[in-house]
């Protein structure tokens, strides 16, 4: 496993990161376990959840349990690194409003939720916390100022925004500035991947030149630039969520993907990856691994440096989708 700095924190972490978006589901808890050692054992050391994930029913499948006979993803995280908390990167978050009508990142509703995570994760801080969505009720110095004062108390030890705009990245930048808060963001948390280059635009000029690490989520687009054998799933990509699933151009540009990837001896997620990992800003992806053998394979691409050649390759077919 290779890793990076976070940021400006000097924190080393994992250049893959698990997320546990599906924990509970896919894997369901008991499975979780194995995912959770497995990549303890393969040097991942950054690990990401929310106080939204797992038991919520936009995670609902076929054959799994309903949301209200779940555990959280959290309370599943946090039994399972039992005895190891001290070895990794853990990141959580809050502010999602689809669940919860008092959801937002206002000072009364931050600190109960940090609480609560606190309780189900087994810990006495987490490592990175994400403002998870704009909230544009809440003054975004009220936010700050409440992630100060967490951080102060030893409760936070960094925090991070979540897919909030190049331009709220660069006035919470100023803010903290401003105001001498501890808490400027260091990350920032994005959907990113080679078919969906939208961070590209501002967000990443605007980290670069910050020096804010850009940690993306969805990198293998739902499972398609992955393996092609997600298209035989009944339930994929953004279905996972209630989303409509993959549109012709997007199955096109990971078919001619994975002709790539066999002509260079590797697999589609090793190129999607390894791509992604060569961006600028990027320090470390979120991978949603169901099994152990996914994040096995996921792992691996941690490993591989495409030649400049093959990062054009694969930057053209990205380009191809939105034309």
């Amino acid at each position: 496993m290779k890793y990076s700095i976070l940021g400006p924190t000097g924190v080393r972490v994992s250049r893959i990161c698990l997320g546990s978006a599906t924990f509970g589901v896919a894997p369901n808890s008991e499975e979780a376990d194995g995912v959770v050692g497995a990549a303890l054992d393969l040097g991942i050391n950054f690990f990401d959840t929310a106080d939204v994930y797992g038991s919520t029913s936009t995670f609902d499948r076929p054959g799994a349990p309903p949301a209200s006979e779940r555990e959280s993803a959290e309370e599943i995280l946090g039994r399972a690194l039992a005895g190891r908390r001290d070895e990794v990167v853990l990141a959580s978050k809050s502010g999602e409003r689809r669940f919860d009508v008092d959801a937002g990142l206002s000072r009364r509703y931050i600190i109960q939720q940090v609480e609560q995570s606190l309780r189900r994760l087994r810990t006495d801080r987490i490592d990175l916390y994400y403002a998870h969505f704009p909230d544009p009720n809440t003054p975004l110095e009220q936010t700050l100022a409440v992630y100060d004062d967490l951080i102060r108390q030893g409760k936070l030890r960094y925090v991070a925004l979540s897919n909030h705009p190049a331009w709220q990245m660069t006035e919470a930048l100023w803010i903290a500035d401003d105001r001498r808060l501890v808490a400027a963001p260091v990350a920032a948390q994005v959907m990113y991947n080679l078919l969906d280059r939208s961070a590209e635009k501002e967000l990443a000029p605007a980290c670069l030149r910050f020096g804010v690490s850009i940690i993306p989520y969805a990198p293998l687009h739902g499972g398609l630039l992955a393996d092609l054998s997600v298209l035989d799933r009944p339930i994929a990509g953004d279905q996972r969520y209630g989303g409509p699933g993959y549109s012709k151009t997007e199955i096109d540009a990971a078919r001619s993907l994975d002709r790539l990837a066999r002509d260079w001896g590797l697999g589609m997620q090793q190129v999607s990856l390894a791509w992604l990992l060569s961006r600028p800003a990027v320090s470390s992806v979120i991978v949603g691994a169901e099994s152990v053998d996914e994040l096995r394979a996921n792992a691996s691409a941690a490993d591989v440096e495409l030649t400049q050649e093959q990062l054009d390759a694969v930057s053209r077919l990205g380009a191809e989708t939105k034309s």
